[in-house]
């Protein structure tokens, strides 16, 4: 017996998990700790991942003890990232997934925990997977998500905004971190997580499945069209 449960609906988080932005990300905040003579650590980085702007600048800002403040580290990051998002690539698997549940009609969206100027950023080649979702909710610049992952927040609005507003167990969420996993299953959702190959083990506790890949995907197991043999 299968322990997954059908779903009519899938919101998916987008770094890390569509895009590779994340060693985009490291690369940038790694240039800015650099010059203070600090390492940007994966066991930093991965207290991090998904929460807002923000949030994340302060605790970046905290653990490396850099003399800043938000501001002054958003206007040093952001120079940082508008020269190396555009580079962004699709991970394995994304354009396939995408493509697939569009063709047969299953409500997708976006849900991630970044701001409207970087994703216009990031997407810059990708505007024909873009094109597939039915909307993008970015929590950061989002003024109905009062709150960042691991809070359900940007994930409920984003289930809310499809046009037949399903229930959070109709929604399968797509998730790449921690904070993204512990979002979508306080939203009550079943979580597929995709983690960094680095992320310790205890740290994919509470998703529905744990994949190396989206290529390792099978939409049937959650009730959606099989891909095509």
């Amino acid at each position: 017996m299968s322990t997954y449960k059908p779903v009519t609906h899938v919101i998916f988080d987008m770094d890390g998990l569509l895009l590779d932005t994340e060693r985009l990300y490291t690369e940038a905040t790694q240039v800015i700790a650099s010059q203070y003579g600090k390492v940007y650590t994966w066991e930093i980085k991965v207290q991090l991942m998904g929460m807002k702007g923000h949030m994340a600048a302060q605790h970046i800002i905290d653990s490396l003890q850099l003399p800043l403040t938000v501001d002054e580290y958003l206007a040093k990051i952001t120079e940082q990232y508008n020269s190396i998002f555009p580079n962004a690539k699709a991970l394995p698997g994304a354009e396939k997934l995408v493509f697939h549940l569009h063709k047969h009609n299953i409500p997708i969206a976006i849900a991630s925990g970044g701001a409207q100027d970087s994703f216009e950023l990031k997407t810059t080649n990708h505007k024909e997977l873009m094109s597939k979702f039915s909307h993008v909710v970015l929590a950061s610049t989002d003024p109905e998500v009062k709150n960042g992952k691991p809070a359900p927040d940007v994930f409920l609005v984003c289930a809310n905004r499809f046009p037949d507003t399903p229930k959070p167990e109709q929604c399968l969420v797509f998730e790449d971190a921690p904070n993204g996993v512990a979002a979508g299953v306080a939203a009550g959702m079943q979580v597929v997580m995709v983690p960094d190959p680095r992320m310790k083990e205890d740290m994919t506790k509470g998703a529905t499945q744990v994949l190396k890949s989206l290529e390792d995907f099978k939409p049937e197991l959650y009730g959606l069209p099989p891909y095509d043999a």
